[in-house]
Order: structure tokens, then sequence, then C-alpha cells
């Protein structure tokens, strides 16, 4: 599992500009403004080949420690809370402050909250640009914590010793498939759409705790079961809730463990509630499944509580909210009664085995061939593009790799025009295709020195066109 990278600190210290960094990215607003971060943000990053995943939180100016007395919690007291929350996933944590301003009373009381989690904690003085490292430091081992880094969140530097240390005490990530023997299967969805229930009435017993209230589940759970002599492991998830507004009082809870769940898994099954609706949550949440090339089986929960004109409406937005993902079959069930749970089991075998099916190179090249003879691809710079053989790349999920001519300009839409033809003919279900597409060199054009001595490419040599 990945490690998790938790950055806390006083506002306008650089949080998101380093989790820009961390992630080569630019998912964070970066301003001069202290407090433009007030949810956490999650990101993806990796030095060599070591992954992780980044965590960046609101500014904090108080201990994280001191209850709030008022319900209505004001917008400090909910970004302190999700920082908190943060700082509890976190596997490490990156306590970053201004080496320009040095040690504030704000500083010392994270500095001691920080103490007390007994996780590693790095303090990282930023932007120090232009300053003596050890001098600069020098300061900050007032706040009692051994590990100091001088960076530069702007401009990079020191940036490779933080993760190096942060990093240090975790093994190395093995980048290793999936396991395929005992399919793992993930429970994911928005809260309170009947995760839990739908587990309960998967195993037959009350295994985990439901209740009428979003966020009972708060780490991801993983159970063995065993159904006509086929094994499984279920794991269920916390809710993953859009980014709310920041002034709503609903608590936001462990996304990055589900995060973490669909990654490990090889199937996903995606619960939908028929009560509450779609919501584009959702939809974001299943492309992310397929994104990570996992298997998906969807559910549409609580359709006890609808009726036909419901269901009607339900059926109609997902064909249209839900269009890139037709070659998944919905389930409209009932978790708290049982009623449609059977066709899960199925719909999970044969979403697994499709996701580890071998691809015959014959029959991929030829159902290759009869898509571009139905539908030619597009035209680049005046010249066709020309797929000409494929072979299967990999398993979980399947990946066809193609070869011809300026294939890597081919569009995406094309693609998915593809991977669909070899969906159909190898009869997939409930996994996505993926394509990858290589070019090779032209045996007919010979590489010959010009009069410069470099070599110029398009000359035909005297050998080849006597071979001709």
């Amino acid at each position: 599992m990945k490690p998790v990278l938790v950055l806390v600190g006083r506002p306008n210290v650089g949080k998101s500009t380093l989790f820009n960094r961390l992630t080569r990215g630019r998912d964070a607003l970066v301003a001069d403004v202290p407090g433009l971060t007030r949810d956490r943000q999650y990101g993806e990053g990796k030095r060599g080949n070591r992954p992780y995943l980044v965590v960046d939180t609101g500014g904090v100016t108080e201990d994280l420690d001191r209850s709030v007395q008022d319900k209505r919690m004001s917008m400090d007291a909910m970004m302190k809370e999700q920082t908190r929350q943060a700082v509890e996933e976190g596997d490490a944590i990156i306590f970053l402050v201004d080496g320009r301003e040095g040690v504030t009373p704000a500083d010392q009381e994270l500095a001691n909250y920080l103490r007390r989690t007994n996780k590693p904690v790095i303090v990282a003085v930023n932007k120090t640009e232009g300053l003596e490292p050890d001098v600069v430091t020098a300061e900050f081992h007032r706040l009692g914590l051994p590990q100091l880094v001088s960076i530069s969140a702007k401009r990079g530097d020191g940036i490779s010793d933080l993760v190096n240390d942060a990093l240090a005490g975790f093994p190395e990530s093995e980048e290793t498939e999936i396991e395929i023997d005992v399919p793992r299967v993930a429970v994911a969805g928005r809260p309170n759409v009947g995760k839990s229930t739908l587990i309960n009435s998967l195993l037959g017993e009350e295994r985990v705790v439901v209740f009428d209230e979003p966020g009972t589940t708060r780490d991801s759970i993983r159970i063995p079961l065993e159904r006509n002599k086929k094994s499984y492991i279920f794991i269920d998830t916390a809710g993953v809730r859009r980014k709310g507004r920041v002034h709503e009082t609903i608590e936001k809870f462990s996304i990055i463990k589900t995060l973490q769940a669909i990654e490990e898994a090889n199937v996903v099954i995606l619960v939908l509630d028929a009560d509450q609706g779609l919501s584009e949550q959702d939809a974001s949440l299943a492309g992310y499944i397929l994104e990570k090339g996992r298997a998906l089986v969807v559910a549409v929960n609580k359709c006890d509580k609808v009726d036909l004109e419901r269901r009607q409406w339900i059926e109609r937005e997902l064909a249209r909210r839900f269009a890139f993902i037709t070659f998944v079959r919905p389930h409209y069930i009932s978790a708290l009664h049982g009623t449609g749970i059977a066709g899960l089991f199925k719909s999970i075998d044969r979403a697994f085995a499709s996701a580890c099916k071998t691809l015959g190179t014959s029959l991929l090249n030829r159902v290759l061939q009869q898509a571009v003879q139905a539908t030619q691809p597009p035209m680049f710079h005046g010249r066709r593009i020309k797929p000409k053989f494929a072979h299967q790349g990999g398993k979980n999920p399947p990946l066809v790799v193609i070869h011809g001519n300026q294939v890597n300009q081919m569009p995406e839409t094309y693609r998915r025009y593809l991977a669909n033809a070899f969906r159909k003919a190898f009869r997939l279900e409930g996994t996505p295709v993926r394509i990858e597409c290589r070019e090779g060199a032209n045996p007919y054009l010979a590489k010959t020195p010009s009069k410069t001595g470099r070599y110029q490419k398009g000359k035909k040599t005297r050998e080849h066109r006597r071979h001709r």
C-alpha cells in the first residue's frame, strides 16, 4: 500500500506549492493569500520507483486538540477538523514552516500536537532560497522535532531529500500486478448509500456496523468469503463525498482509504442510491475506477423505496451520465431485503474472468482488420493512420498493443472504437480495455550519411531497390 504523506502548517507557508511540486501537477490553487486551501486535497506522486499519496490541508493557527463547543462550526474550526482527520490518516507528516518568518507561537502549538501523534514528523523549512541552510534551520530546533530539511517549494530545492526522509521508514513499493488467485472486491460509493448493508447481505451475517448516518464506516475493512467453492475478499470502504462547500457542517471521511482500496481491488462494486438519485460524484468515482483499470459492477441500491416511474428515470440517467460505461450492466437491488444480490456474484465472476482473460493474437488481428475496414482511421498531416497488427500486452485490465504507421497519433475516439470492437469479439464484461500504440521504423527507409556527416532519412539505398 502506498504511504500517505500529509502536509500541515500555518496559513501561507507554501503547502499548496509543495503539494504541486510533490505531485508534479497544478491541482492545488496557489496564491499569496492566507487560508486559500480549506478542504483536504489528495494527489499521487512518485520519486524513482517509490509511489506515494500526498494530502494537502488548510492552514492551522491553533492546537488541533482543542474541542469546538459551538455546534455551528466556524470556518476555521472545520478547517482544523479537516487537518486533524488528515493527520490521523497519514503515515508520515511534513510540517511546513516559513524560514523567513522564523518560529511563531502557532508553529510551537502545532509542533506540540504533532509530537503527541507518535508519527514520523519532518520539519520542512520553506522559502530558504538564497539563504544558508544551516543558519536558517537552526532556530527551528526549538520545536523539539529532530528531522529538519531546508527546502524551496517554489524552486524545487531540497525536495528530493525531503521525500527520501519522509519515505525512509517504509519498505520499497513493489510494483507487481495484483494477485489474481482470489478476487479482491471493493465496495465503493457515496456515504449512506448502503455499502455496509450490502456487505452484510453478501456475507449473510452482520459483519460490519450499519447505522443510518453518513460516515459510519471510517476505514477500509477486508473480509474473506467463500461461496459455491469460490473464494473472495470483500473490502468495505468509507463513503466518498464530493468536495463540499466550506460552510456545510457535514464532516468528511476517509477518502484516502477508499482510493487505496480501489487500487488494491480487482473488481469494484459501485453502489448508487435510487432514493437519493445520481450525482456528479458518482460519475467521477466511476471514472476514477476505470482510470485505475479496475473491473466494474454497478449496483443501484434501495430500489424497494422507489416506484416504477422513479426507476425508469434512474435508468435514463444512467444511460445519460454513465455513457462511458455502457459495457457494464447495472443491477437493481435492495441490500436491506437481499433482492437481486445473487446476480452480483455472477457479474463479479464474469468481470474478474474478463479482466484476466488471455486474448489470442490471431483473433486480435482479425478483429483489428475488420474494425479498420468498417471504419477507417482519420488522416494526420495528410497521411492515413494505418494500424497493422496487434497483440496482448497485459492483463487486469486487458492491454492490447497495436503496431503500425502513425498509430501514436490515433485519437482517443478511435481508440475507444477499437476497444469496443475487442470487447465485443472476446465477450468481455465489466472490464475496461486499454489500447497502447507503438510505431516501428520503416525498413525501406534507410539512413544515409549526408555531406555534413549526419544521417538523413527517406532515401532508398541501391540494395533496397535491388531487393524490391
